[in-house]
Order: structure tokens, then sequence, then C-alpha cells
């Protein structure tokens, strides 16, 4: 941040280029060759897309090209060794010669973020097409919109015409400054305080043998705050990173768990990427112009790829097929599991949607079908008890334990980041602080300290 204070204004976003290249080569330098890759190609076919002289069959081949690209670097990097093991098992069914996947298919190593970056530098080159986004002012204004550093691992998801104003010109003030600096303390403070605690639950009880019902409740209840508060956090230091640079993100959360229905419940959970397959792949698809059946067929169809995003994994392609299943029933029954034309009451339906969330959270965390599984029978009182559960009952359900996970439980309901530092004040801030040096001191004392969606 010094350094990019102190870099002249027209180079600061050379500056955060570099720093950004810096960053992200920090953990495996090769993997810059890739986003340096991507970025160059996108722009290509961009400026291909927007030239005069260009017909329309030549911009349809920049476009297909800047797709193919990303989708096959993503494919190859996240889902080669998911697919070629999935045909094995398939062939195996079907009595046909073993397949087995190709040696160096298990040394590949996901590069942090492509999920991210891929989805941005593509989405340029989409909206140039559709003449949602103007061309880059330069080749430095657009690597530095795929790489900043703020939101390249992570999100949120930012399109080009975001930001594009912003690159060309954007205002670097005290109130900027403290207002972002406010938002990263209360995002830290998120993660470091809420985020992990509740993590240490959820890690406990999915990596047990045996498990009772207080037991199952405990665990799913702490990987549905840990994975809020964790993502939502990362949010929080994002935003607040780019508003310290003159950069205003989109929100990208927006207090989901009191939402009364799973379409509502994706109107404010991780909403950059929600928007993403809404504006990218449901509405090219016909989204809901093409009759009902259609429309639940798409809903479907965009839930599974929305799985398959999070993970090169069968239980992430169910979590979106039980997501997509249950908006395709809201939408045909106009309520929720209600006779066509009612609605449940609020209390009621803010139960159900929840029970749906928690339902599609253990297929998200589990490993596995059969320790999902294990988890579902436990939730209903099928689970097993012996030595083993009660060393686990007096380690998780400890007096801290069920404080985190009571304090987390009220959290949810309470103003979030975004409403919260909206009206900025001295005790807001002061607030920021405090917080940032006792999770400064906690993070300390904590062994681990991952961010779930790194791995996305």
């Amino acid at each position: 941040m010094l350094i990019y204070y102190a870099s002249p204004r027209r180079a600061r976003s050379l500056v955060l280029t570099a720093e950004s290249y810096v960053f992200y080569g920090w953990w495996n330098p090769w993997f810059t060759l890739l986003m340096l890759f991507t970025t160059t190609l996108d722009y290509i076919c961009g400026a291909w897309i927007v030239r005069e002289e260009a017909s329309r069959l030549e911009r349809k081949i920049a476009l297909s090209i800047s797709v193919a690209s990303s989708l096959s670097l993503l494919g190859f990097f996240k889902y080669a060794l998911f697919f070629s093991e999935s045909l094995g098992t398939v062939s195996s069914w079907m009595g046909w010669p073993t397949l087995e996947p190709p040696t160096f298919l298990s040394s590949i190593v996901l590069p942090v973020g492509i999920s991210f970056y891929t989805f941005q530098s593509m989405s340029y080159a989409i909206d140039l097409y559709r003449g949602d986004a103007q061309r880059a002012r330069s080749f430095i204004d657009f690597a530095c919109y795929v790489s900043m550093y703020p939101q390249l691992v992570a999100g949120p998801i930012v399109r080009y015409s975001d930001v594009a104003e912003q690159l060309r010109q954007r205002a670097h003030t005290l109130e900027n400054f403290v207002a972002g600096f406010t938002r990263f303390n209360y995002g830290f403070a998120k993660k470091i305080l809420l985020a992990n605690p509740a993590g240490s639950i959820a890690d406990a009880v999915f990596e047990a043998g045996s498990l009772d019902a207080p037991l199952a409740w405990a665990g799913v209840l702490g990987y549905a705050f840990q994975i809020y508060f964790d993502f939502s956090a990362y949010s929080d230091m994002a935003l607040g990173l780019g508003r310290m640079m003159g950069f205003h993100f989109p929100e990208n959360f927006n207090s989901p768990y009191q939402s009364k229905s799973l379409a509502e419940f994706w109107r404010r959970w991780h909403i950059s990427l929600s928007t993403f397959l809404r504006d990218y792949l449901y509405i090219p698809l016909g989204g809901n112009r093409k009759g009902a059946g259609r429309t639940y067929a798409n809903l479907l169809f965009v839930m599974l790829v929305g799985g398959l995003w999070h993970g090169a994994q069968w239980t992430f392609v169910a979590w979106g097929g039980l997501h997509g299943l249950v908006l395709a029933a809201e939408r045909w029954s106009k309520g929720y599991f209600a006779p066509r034309g009612l609605t449940l009451p609020r209390p009621l339906a803010w139960a159900v949607t929840m029970t749906v969330v928690l339902a599609g959270w253990v297929l998200f965390r589990a490993p596995d079908f059969g320790s999902a599984m294990d988890i579902f029978r436990a939730l209903i009182g099928g689970g097993e008890k012996g030595v083993a559960t009660e060393v686990l009952t007096a380690t998780v359900l400890t007096s801290r334990g069920l404080a985190i996970l009571g304090l987390c439980s009220v959290m949810i309901f309470l103003p979030n980041s975004a409403t919260w530092l909206r009206r900025l004040n001295g005790w807001k801030v002061a607030s920021g602080l405090l917080l940032l040096f006792v999770s400064v001191r906690v993070m300390g004392l904590q062994g681990h300290n991952p961010f779930l969606y790194f791995q996305f």
C-alpha cells in the first residue's frame, strides 16, 4: 500500500498490476504465466471483437476463442483428473476394459483463484461482443483488472464495466482510505474470531467416525457458520482493500441466512457468482422465456454447473442438483411447498429454507457420499454412540463451543458489514481498530487459518 501511494498517479495501475503478480507468484511463480496468457489472449480477442471492419463471423470467432481457451484451461487444471476417474468408474460398471487415468494428471496442481480470474477475463470478451462494455484503454488497465490482488484469489467476481471508469480515474481520499481500512478490520475479525472457531467444530465432527444427533447438528451448524463468515470475511477484506485504493467493488453477501426462500438465498449469497451464472448461462439458455418445462431444466442445469464450479467432486454436483430441484419446486409452487398461490408463514418459510441450505452444506463439506449419508443419519437420530462419541462430545460441546455457535447464531441476524458501516463514525472506526488488534493477537494463537474458497 505504501508503494502504491508513493507512486505517481498515472503509474498506479501499473504498480498495482506488478504488485498483484508478485502477490500471486509468491506461492508458485510459474502460475503467473498462466494468468498472463489468459489476460493477453482475452485482451487480443476483445480488440478483434470491437474492430470496426470486423465481420460478424470474425467477431464470433474471436469470442469463441476467448471462451474456449478460458474454459479449456479451467477444465484441464480443475477437471481433467475428475472426468478421467469418472470415465474409468463408468467403464468398470459397464464391464468394459479398465481405463486408468494418465499418470501425469495426478500431479496437476490447481492454480489458486483460477475459477475467479478466468471468469472475469472471459466475461470481458462476452460483454464487448454484447455491447455491454467498452474496450480497455490499455493492456495495463486490463491486466490490472484481471490480476487485482484484493479480489484475485477468491472474488468477488468483478466485471470490467464495474471498474472501467475507476481504472481510468479514481478518488484517493482520506475518507475512502478510512472506510476501506475499517471494512477490512471488521472482515478480518469476522474471519479470525467467528469463522475459524466455528470451523474447528465442523472439522472435528465431519472427520469423526461415529456421531450422535447433537454432535451432527453442531458440526453442520459449525460448517454453515464457517463457510459464511469465512467467505463473507474475505469479501469484506477485498472490498476494504479496493476502497483503500479508490475502487468500489460490488457487494458479494447480504445476510443470506435471513432468507425466506432458496431463490432469495441466491440473491443474497455469493452475489457475484449467482449473477454471473444468471447473465452468462441462465439467460442465454432461454431463462424463463421458453415455457415452464424449459425454465425448470435451465434452473437445474445452471445449478449443476454452479456445483461443479465449486469443485471436481460428485458431492458438489449433488449439492448443485439439490439447489436446482428446490429452486424449480419453488418456481412451480409460486410459494414454498405450499398449494399453488399460497405461501408459508415467514418463520416457517425461513425454517424450510435453512433446512434445505443445511442439507446442502452436508453434501458440500462431506468428502464422499458415504460420509454425507452418515451425517444425515446422525442428524435424524440414527447415528452411533460409543466411547469415541462421548470423547468428541466432551471436546466439541464445551461451554466455549456452545458459546461460539450461539454467538454465530445471533450474528447472522444482525446488520451485515455493508449495512453496519454504511454510515461511518468515530466509534465504529475505533471499534474496527480494536477488533484488528484482538484478531491479530488471536491469530497468533491459531495454528491454521485456511480460507475455504482458495480451493475453488
